[in-house]
């Protein structure tokens, strides 16, 4: 037979039934033929790529799991061609382009070979930063957002390294911490938020961000905060490149001491990591040591929301947030510990939402003693 079924080929269909048989017939249905083995258990990616990608970084996050107060090396060779091409297709295709004026279409074009190339710089120290494109955006109070747009292969590299560095630092940073992070957002901040004022006695929340705060980061303590965990120095000094790569404005390059470049793709993490020392270790360690009474913390980038039913409790959080924070230990300058006076402010629940005080916090603590 030359198109004989082999005995690893499965059945098309199962047998049809006996016609009119009742539920007890002895005539069974033959069942549909299949592949033996865990064949329910397999859950593939569409690529073998994106599965030896995902793999790889499941084993970087469980070094991080193990690991959590030492220094992870040989990180590096995760940002294979497979991560980079990752990294390519998950960029947006209108984006605006660099200060190289690559497109997203254009690189497409020659794909395999562009990403082979970048890949090989990358591991042998060739490549190369360029200077990111400053542009600006309207905000709400009429003033502009100055945002920096990185070249192509910048924003390729800098996202692979991201997925690395993301596999590392989500078994590091603190469950109040909800910007920029994956399967994390601003609802889910909203939704914290609304949680810990109705479920919790809250009565006054604090609202503040730091002023300028992608503008006056450190990049040396920036730097020094990424070598806590990350121990290959060639991670260290590709993030240095991008640190220092500048900015290109009215066709004059400019390097400052400070900032990470709001809009570039590695940015939001490297925020995330200097207020994971900066701010959050600190908040954590004061909410459980010196607040009393319920303490309830929310940041969503450089915004927090410190929530109690204390008043003085609040004010007592600004005010040695300001005078003994982590970075006050670590003996850091003091500009990136200025809140914003024109936006923070302490607020009550209850008159906020047009309710009798006395009333809201009776109402509140009968519901919490139930």
């Amino acid at each position: 037979m030359m198109h004989g079924r082999e005995k690893s080929d499965s059945a098309i269909v199962a047998v049809k039934p006996t016609n009119k048989a009742v539920p007890t017939a002895a005539e069974p249905v033959e069942p549909r033929a299949g592949a033996k083995g865990n064949a329910r258990r397999q859950s593939t990616h569409r690529t073998q790529g994106r599965e030896r990608v995902a793999q790889a970084l499941e084993r970087v996050r469980q070094a991080a799991r193990q690991r959590k107060k030492g220094k992870l090396t040989a990180l590096l060779h995760h940002i294979s061609i497979d991560c980079l091409r990752m990294a390519f297709f998950a960029l947006k295709r209108d984006a605006a382009s660099g200060v190289d004026g690559l497109t997203w279409p254009t690189y497409e074009a020659d794909l395999d070979r562009n990403l082979t190339d970048l890949h090989e710089r990358v591991h042998r120290g060739a490549y190369r930063a360029l200077p990111s494109r400053r542009t600006y955006i309207p905000k709400a109070d009429g003033k502009q957002r100055p945002l920096a747009v990185a070249a192509l292969e910048d924003k390729i590299v800098q996202r692979a390294t991201a997925a690395v560095l993301n596999a590392i630092y989500e078994e590091d940073f603190l469950g109040f911490s909800y910007g920029f992070r994956p399967k994390r957002g601003q609802h889910n901040a909203l939704d914290a938020l609304v949680v810990g004022i109705t479920s919790r006695r809250v009565n006054f929340i604090f609202d503040a961000d730091v002023a300028s705060f992608f503008d006056s980061v450190s990049k040396d303590w920036l730097v020094r905060f990424v070598e806590h965990r990350i121990g290959d120095r060639r991670i260290i000094r590709l993030i240095q490149k991008w640190l220092k790569a500048g900015v290109l404005e009215n066709g004059v390059v400019t390097v400052s001491e400070k900032g990470t470049g709001q809009g570039s793709v590695i940015s939001p993490l490297l925020a995330n990591v200097y207020l994971h020392y900066v701010f959050d270790l600190w908040a954590e360690r004061w909410r459980r040591h010196e607040a009393t009474g319920d303490m309830i913390l929310m940041r969503y980038a450089d915004d927090s929301v410190p929530r109690t039913h204390r008043r003085k409790k609040v004010r007592n959080c600004v005010r040695d947030g300001g005078r003994s924070s982590g970075a006050g230990r670590q003996g850091q300058a003091s500009n990136h510990r200025k809140l914003r006076r024109s936006k923070a402010g302490v607020v009550s629940v209850a008159e906020k939402a047009g309710l009798d005080p006395v009333r809201y916090g009776s109402e509140r603590r009968a519901r919490a003693n139930r």
